[in-house]
């Protein structure tokens, strides 16, 4: 009896044992038939050599051969240069002449030769010397109507009458400044001022182009009318023809 029951429970045993596995394998066949695959990462690939340059070799430029002569110019150029500095200017030209003569291939040098030669015959023009007299001032002033600088004039002509103001010369040719800078009261008291000075101005004044702008205006005939109280006023002294407008 007790062996018929322990026969039935190993055959119960057993068959549990079955249905388990059986479950088991079903379950997963499921599962895998459920999942999907998944997709395989692929490894980074490596990066690209990159490429290797060659180095650039710079040309170097070769500096044009030196002619024997150019430190003989060079030389000759200094010493124009040093002579500039202690101003001899006579020195000074002749030794940048010389460059300039005598080496006319050493283009560089020659360029700057060129320019100090200029500052060098500047400084060589001769210069009249300064004003001193009324008469001088005077000439001046007559230098600078004729290149048509009228205000200079005036400046020069101030200063004559500060020299010498009973210079009727200088007050005519205030007059003529006066009257072609459109200043009519300043030019009719200076023309009367030079006909009572010296009658001879009266003269010169109807004939005169530059004192076409007054002749019409009151006080010009008056002007002329005016009686000389001196008759030995200072006459000009080597004034040069003054240029009258047409």
């Amino acid at each position: 009896m007790a062996k018929a029951r322990r026969a039935a429970t190993a055959r119960t045993t057993t068959r549990k044992t079955v249905r388990q596995q059986t479950r088991g394998r079903r379950s997963a066949s499921r599962t895998s038939k459920t999942r999907r695959p998944t997709a395989r990462r692929s490894a980074p690939s490596a990066p690209a050599p990159q490429a290797v340059q060659a180095p650039v070799v710079a040309a170097v430029a070769t500096a044009p051969a030196r002619k024997p002569t150019y430190h003989e110019a060079v030389a000759l150029y200094e010493r124009g240069l040093q002579a500039l500095q202690r101003r001899d200017f006579a020195a000074a030209a002749n030794a940048l002449r010389s460059v300039i003569q005598q080496y006319p291939d050493e283009r560089e040098l020659l360029e700057r030769a060129r320019l100090y030669l200029k500052v060098c015959e500047r400084e060589l023009e001769p210069r009249e010397p300064a004003p001193r007299t009324a008469d001088e001032w005077v000439y001046a002033a007559t230098v600078a109507l004729n290149a048509g600088q009228e205000s200079l004039a005036e400046q020069h002509l101030q200063r004559a009458l500060v020299e010498n103001p009973r210079h009727d010369h200088a007050h005519y040719m205030m007059a003529v400044a006066g009257t072609r800078r459109g200043d009519r009261t300043a030019a009719l008291n200076h023309l009367r001022h030079a006909v009572t000075l010296n009658p001879e101005n009266r003269s010169l004044a109807r004939q005169d182009p530059d004192l076409d702008s007054i002749r019409d205006v009151e006080g010009f005939r008056e002007a002329l009318e005016s009686l000389t109280i001196d008759s030995t006023a200072t006459k000009p002294a080597a004034v040069p023809p003054r240029k009258v407008r047409r």
